[in-house]
């Protein structure tokens, strides 16, 4: 995998200053799950020590990117506070099998042999609700493309309820009924009466609820049709995440490509399991991750002692 990194259109990583430090750099994407085709196109993820003037002047460095190759290089705080908080997309690098690594120093090293130190239950939640919302971008576009105006705010309607049990089982538990949605004249409206709720889990609320609302817009707004091929690779991806974190739940690590499931993948990515039968699938391997969500002994948060000592050790401190 070197000589990916060799060829011209990658010149940026061997010419720009702020990444002479890469300490990890990884193929992501189809690639990493195992699912490319011949047509795949090769997206680099990592991460590198900051220079120094990003860590002790006024300037920062978060991350660098760029668009042509689609190549994200994280700074190694915010790649640690991404992976602390179980960001799906970030924590599965961690997992990638080892003809996917592109690069790898001593200190890549040290931070791929210390995964355990960033598992925790917030896998939970990270995976859960995005999860949950693949779903539900899913249904939105399927309801779009099939159905009237009066049906799809009526699907609407039961995708923001359906988030009810989503709500009790993230949040602080409000008492059944506390938050009703329902139509009115074609118009979908709301009560919520709820007391001595935290202000935090209610914007927490708001802010999916609100997602969910803007994802219904974005759809209506559209011109075309989402082609069919597009929807089912969403649905793949929609079952990977619930695998990947019922396997970071179960305690067996981060599996990022998928082998075991891969013909089970590549059948839904290919259209050969129809919709409804996806949707199916989705409710077992719904049923699994919650179960695991129950059972997991991952601690509640993750080591952020054990943490920042691996950072200083990185960082040379």
């Amino acid at each position: 995998m070197n000589r990916l990194i060799d060829r011209r259109e990658y010149s940026f990583i061997r010419n720009n200053p702020d990444l002479t430090n890469i300490i990890y750099l990884v193929l992501s994407g189809s690639h990493a799950y195992g699912t490319s085709t011949e047509n795949s196109d090769f997206d680099l993820r990592g991460t590198l020590i900051e220079p120094p003037q990003y860590l002790y002047g006024l300037s920062t460095f978060e991350q660098f990117e760029d668009l042509p190759t689609d190549t994200v290089i994280f700074g190694l705080k915010k790649f640690a506070s991404l992976l602390a908080k179980a960001n799906p997309n970030v924590i599965e690098l961690l997992g990638v099998d080892e003809d996917c690594i592109v690069s790898i120093t001593d200190k890549g090293k040290m931070l791929r042999e210390n995964t355990g130190l960033f598992l925790s239950k917030r896998v939970i939640s990270s995976f859960g609700n995005y999860a949950l919302a693949q779903l539900h971008r899913l249904q939105n576009a399927l309801c779009h493309d099939s159905y009237s105006e009066k049906e799809q705010l009526k699907h609407l309607k039961n995708t923001l309820t359906t988030l009810m049990e989503h709500f009790q089982r993230t949040y602080t538990k409000f008492p059944n009924g506390a938050i009703n949605i329902y139509t009115d004249a074609e118009i979908l409206k709301f009560d919520i009466t709820l007391k001595d709720y935290p202000v935090s889990d209610f914007l927490g609320i708001y802010y999916e609820l609100s997602n969910i609302i803007k994802t219904y817009n974005k759809l209506n707004q559209r011109n075309n049709k989402k082609s069919e091929g597009h929807l089912f690779k969403h649905a793949m991806h929609l079952i990977r995440l619930l695998m990947t974190g019922t396997d970071i739940l179960n305690g067996k690590g981060i599996i990022t490509n998928r082998r075991e499931e891969l013909g089970l993948l590549i059948c839904i990515r290919d259209g050969k399991i129809p919709f409804n039968e996806i949707f199916i699938l989705v409710d077992e391997y719904q049923v699994k991750f919650e179960l695991a969500a129950k059972n997991t002994k991952l601690p509640d948060e993750p080591d952020m002692q054990g943490i920042d000592h691996l950072l200083k050790k990185l960082y040379d401190i």
